[in-house]
């Protein structure tokens, strides 16, 4: 299928996000479901197991070993797109959305669009500007949830990967203020990403819904659809 194709009716269609993107968008949104669960059990233990005599009750333990799981999944969600963003043909678009980061006119459009004062700005890239600084921003704020998780997990597994990093994050360890403080990063992080998913959600409900280009449709499919002279 060709990336663009006519329409019956004035859009057409446009290939936006490749299936690479689209598969580590919905990795990583079932991973951090999974992890936010799992981790606020093991900050907050919410659930017990039957009462039994016998020693193989170890929840605390499973919920663990699934967070660590799912943290891990994360992690090579993270190292992949960050290779399509940089590396990927087709993740050009994305690359693109740079230099409209820089123009003070897209922002003031922008801004304009949202609070339905003015039409939305001609990008060149995927992203509108105040959407690629916050998911800029997401990046930073899951890098560093996850340089926290690996430091909680080496204190914990010390041979391995564990005994691996050891070396190379103890010193983090020390400048962030100890393992206690690590650990309350860590759940600080937990909640920055909490708020970042409706507002994300809400968000690109309302750029589909009042840009009426199937934005939404695009991070499912792979194609939104665009006005011809937009």
């Amino acid at each position: 299928m060709d990336s663009k194709y006519s329409l019956k009716s004035n859009r057409k269609a446009e290939y936006e996000f490749s299936i690479g993107l689209r598969f580590t968008h919905w990795v990583r949104a079932i991973a951090i479901v999974i992890l936010v669960g799992t981790g606020y059990y093991i900050s907050y233990v919410f659930q017990s197991p039957s009462i039994s005599s016998e020693p193989t009750l170890f929840m605390q333990a499973k919920y663990r070993m699934v967070h660590q799981i799912f943290g891990f999944i994360l992690i090579a969600c993270i190292i992949f797109k960050t290779y399509l963003f940089f590396c990927d043909a087709k993740s050009f678009g994305e690359r693109k959305s740079i230099k409209d980061t820089f123009s003070i006119k897209i922002w003031v459009e922008q801004i304009k669009f949202y609070i339905f004062l003015g039409k939305h700005p001609k990008l060149q890239g995927v992203y509108n500007p105040l959407q690629f600084v916050t998911y800029l921003f997401f990046y930073f704020v899951i890098f560093g949830i996850i340089l926290t998780g690996l430091i909680l997990y080496m204190n914990v597994y010390h041979e391995g990967l564990g005994g691996f990093l050891y070396s190379i994050l103890k010193p983090i360890e020390a400048m962030l203020g100890g393992l206690a403080d690590v650990r309350t990063y860590h759940r600080v992080l937990m909640w920055v990403i909490l708020i970042f998913i409706p507002v994300h959600i809400y968000m690109a409900v309302f750029n589909a819904v009042k840009g009426k280009d199937g934005a939404l449709d695009a991070i499912f499919s792979g194609y939104k659809f665009v006005k011809e002279n937009h």
